[in-house]
């Protein structure tokens, strides 16, 4: 079976329809499904503290994947070959793809930017970052909407149609299995640490190809701009905190001339990373507007590929 297919099926169905609001509302969302596994499960082992801690946290993780994998290998084996099949697995696939939502929700950021209206742009992007928006002035938002934007076009796109395109259903449900424990455990705090270790870990491995697919993609993207995203990317990906967000960010800081990463603060602490094409200016509304603008011919890069692959 193609699995190309199957997943540019599912990008195809996301892309025109997204995952719609009446369906939410009616049965949730595969994602909120597994989450719901995760916290009933993080609630009743996350206890103890150091090893044990770490003992319940890999059990956690390896239940919450097997929740994932199980049906989605049942699922994967019944369909039928042929197209038939590339339809119903794309079908299936299509809500753990979030090619419209991103889009969406990072537009919902630069409408009210351009306008000028700071308190709907902070409250847009409160819902996409877990930054303080209070604290965050017109550059600053534009500068994490569009960090958003790139590293979570990786997470939420690249990554579950590489996974997908690799190994099927399966495939592309553990890898949203993984990206879901590492948001809802993975964090470097006191409940967490031990519990979330190898969570995160998890998932610093499976992003680790697909971020710099991403990265790549947005270089295609950028057209004339290629050779300078290309080359912000190569120098000052591995100066990110994140071994993955630094390939997509620094080819979408390149791509646009601007720069991204750099200070920020979390709830009350002062993060300070370094920047990502240092010594550009940092982004305006107008340049959310032209990396919405990449991330389009970047999705379209991406169908072009699915396409492709399917033919032979």
């Amino acid at each position: 079976m193609s699995f190309a297919a199957m997943m540019l099926v599912g990008f195809v169905i996301d892309l025109c329809i997204g995952w719609p609001r009446a369906l939410f509302a009616r049965i949730g969302h595969p994602v909120t499904w597994l989450g719901a596994v995760i916290s009933w499960l993080e609630t009743r082992l996350n206890t103890g503290t150091g090893q044990r801690r770490f003992l319940t946290g890999t059990t956690c993780t390896v239940l919450s994947i097997l929740a994932a994998l199980i049906p989605s290998v049942a699922l994967q084996w019944a369909l039928p070959d042929g197209p038939l099949g590339w339809l119903i697995g794309g079908a299936l696939a299509w809500p753990l793809i979030a090619t419209r939502a991103m889009h969406d929700h990072v537009a919902a950021v630069a409408r009210p930017l351009i306008q000028g209206d700071l308190p709907g742009a902070r409250h847009a992007v409160s819902m996409i970052v877990g930054r303080d928006p209070a604290q965050l002035d017109t550059p600053a938002i534009a500068r994490a909407a569009t960090e958003s934007l790139a590293e979570n076009t990786s997470d939420g796109i690249v990554a579950p149609v590489f996974w997908g395109v690799v190994a099927g259903l399966p495939g592309i449900a553990t890898y949203k299995a993984i990206n879901t424990l590492d948001s809802m455990i993975g964090h470097r705090n006191d409940r967490y640490e031990q519990f979330g270790k190898v969570a995160a870990r998890l998932d610093d491995l499976v992003n680790l190809v697909p971020a710099r697919l991403t990265g790549g993609v947005f270089a295609l993207a950028a057209l004339r701009h290629m050779p300078r995203a290309l080359r912000v990317m190569l120098r000052d990906a591995g100066q990110h905190r994140s071994p993955n967000a630094g390939w997509p960010e620094g080819a979408m800081a390149g791509a646009l001339g601007i720069r991204l990463s750099g200070p920020r603060i979390y709830g009350t602490e002062r993060v300070e990373d370094p920047w990502l094409n240092a010594g550009m200016p940092d982004p305006t509304p107008q340049d959310l507007s032209r990396a919405l603008s990449l991330y389009r011919r970047a999705m379209a890069c991406l169908a072009l590929a699915l396409l492709a692959l399917s033919l032979f």
